[in-house]
């Protein structure tokens, strides 16, 4: 069962913390004001310590595990999302790194080497997930590093960091549009609260009638509001945050497909399969067959 993050603050994250810093380095937990729908002008590098869940980017939704890494671009909307007890609380879960692209717009004239910084950044407009079990065992010490250091140690580390996730081939591009058209921060809250709504019940049908009562809104506008804020219609976005679900259970290994598509919150077999088909390419069986194939070769002594 998930805890949904209940929302105050504006959905805009204005990061006033700079004090002339390079960088900015935060930790945090679960459940946490941080956790929402939100977006803001920097980079964010975020490593999930603790913790599994859904991860959204963008028009992306995916899993996340410990030891993911992302990469976020300037004005990308994103959040995660927890699947853990109602009375749980994760005491750190996140490590992050926040940045401008004044840093690197600034320092280029004088250190040339950091043009091999810029595909990268280029790629982060869209969100990354890094995949590479070496680049993320390289991170997560990386990142320690950076939370234990200050000063020009700490920029170092953070340089080396981004030089390691450049180098990276094994990763994915997760949003197909890399500047979604935000609305105003109202809408994007609204979307905010939609979108912890949806998560806790999606599994069951759930009409976009409803969503938008919650919301106090009428549904044609919700729709459109949506929409806007996160680059899906609504029955899109619904039905992707399920074969996000539906990978997840299937990745186990154990579970009959038609046991996957309800849990899912899909209603009948052949809708699953299609749906699942025009996402994934591939059959529920087979992508269970390859996700059951990964897991044993990344685990061979569990074999």
């Amino acid at each position: 069962m998930t805890r949904p993050s209940r929302i105050t603050d504006p959905s805009y994250e204005l990061m006033d913390d700079h004090e002339g810093l390079s960088i900015i380095y935060r930790q945090h937990g679960f459940p946490c004001p941080l956790v929402r729908w939100h977006f803001h002008k920097e980079y964010e590098l975020h490593l999930i310590v603790a913790s599994s869940g859904k991860v959204f980017v963008g028009d992306y939704i995916g899993n996340f595990h410990p030891n993911s890494l992302f990469l976020t671009g300037p004005n990308l909307p994103h959040n995660w999302i927890s699947q853990v007890a109602p009375d749980q609380v994760v005491e750190k879960r996140d490590m992050l790194v926040n940045f401008t692209d004044e840093l690197f717009d600034n320092a280029l004239p004088v250190f040339s080497e950091l043009k091999g910084l810029s595909p990268l950044l280029e790629r982060a407009r869209h969100g990354i997930e890094f995949r590479c079990p070496r680049t993320l065992e390289q991170a997560a010490m990386l990142m320690q590093c950076i939370a234990d250091s200050q000063g020009v140690s700490r920029l170092g580390y953070f340089l080396i960091l981004m030089e390691r996730l450049a180098a990276c081939e094994d990763y994915q591009l997760l949003s197909d549009s890399n500047a979604p058209h935000l609305a105003d921060e109202n809408s994007i809250d609204r979307t905010n609260r939609a979108v912890d709504y949806i998560f806790s019940h999606y599994s069951r049908d759930l009409p976009l009638e409803e969503v938008a009562q919650h919301l106090g809104m009428k549904p044609t506008y919700f729709s459109r509001v949506f929409k806007q804020a996160t680059g899906r219609c609504f029955v899109e976005f619904v039905n992707r945050l399920r074969i996000s679900k539906s990978c997840e259970l299937l990745a186990d290994g154990r579970r009959a497909v038609t046991d996957v598509c309800f849990q899912s919150g899909f209603n009948n077999i052949s809708n699953f399969n299609r749906r699942f088909q025009q996402l994934k390419g591939m059959t529920p069986s087979d992508y269970r067959r390859l996700a059951v194939q990964r897991v044993t070769e990344q685990n061979p002594r569990n074999t």
